[in-house]
């Protein structure tokens, strides 16, 4: 019972510094500590000594680190990756991270959140949504376009490509309406509320444009 413990005690010691993403040598004195205790109570022998000082040292040596077991893995590592082609690179080039990336790293700073300034419509955007879009609201049937034709009328395939709908990302200097992330997502919000279809229509282009 008493070794039980004393493993539940370890998992849960090395669990609590991985989750709170210490360094290396912090989680190495951590699990130090319970080795220390299992040392004491006479669970920990000299051959576990041996296996962790073996497994900790090495690890905790920068130089020996870096050259021995860090290099070699990339090495291995990167011979079983594919090449990234020239477009995937552009595209990871290419994006930027807003505060999502605080969330996905476990550290959240709410904050810096709440400091962004609010996103704004500017005129021309304003505009687009209560003239273009509206427009192409009221001429969608959704039962027509789900039961009847199976795709959107003619009319509306013309209106939107005639208004930008595929372009509103794209820059004016190549024929787009160079609108900014938060109008997109106002308008194939406002599309949505009246045929999915259509907004899947007019989003997927927008994405991959």
């Amino acid at each position: 019972m008493t070794t039980l413990l004393w493993i539940i005690a370890m998992i849960l010691v090395l669990g609590a510094m991985a989750y709170l993403r210490v360094s290396l040598l912090t989680a190495t004195l951590g699990a130090l500590v319970v080795m220390a205790v299992g040392s004491a109570t006479e669970i920990v022998n000299t051959t576990a000594w041996i296996v962790f000082l073996v497994v900790a040292l090495p690890f905790n040596i920068k130089s020996f680190r870096q050259h021995f077991i860090s290099r070699p893995l990339m090495k291995v590592y990167r011979g079983i990756m594919p090449e990234m082609s020239s477009t995937e690179k552009e595209a990871i080039e290419a994006g930027t991270t807003w505060w999502e990336a605080d969330l996905f790293a476990g550290n959240p700073n709410w904050s810096k959140l709440h400091n962004y300034p609010q996103a704004r419509l500017t005129a021309d955007e304003q505009a687009f949504l209560d003239g273009p879009v509206e427009t192409v609201c009221a001429m969608v049937n959704q039962h027509q376009v789900s039961h009847q034709l199976a795709d959107l009328p003619q009319d509306v395939w013309q209106y939107l490509k005639d208004n930008g709908f595929f372009a509103m990302i794209i820059k004016k200097k190549y024929g787009g309406l160079e609108y900014s992330a938060y109008a997109q997502s106002r308008v194939l919000q406002k599309l949505a509320g009246v045929s999915s279809e259509l907004a899947s229509t007019v989003g997927v282009p927008n994405s991959l444009g």
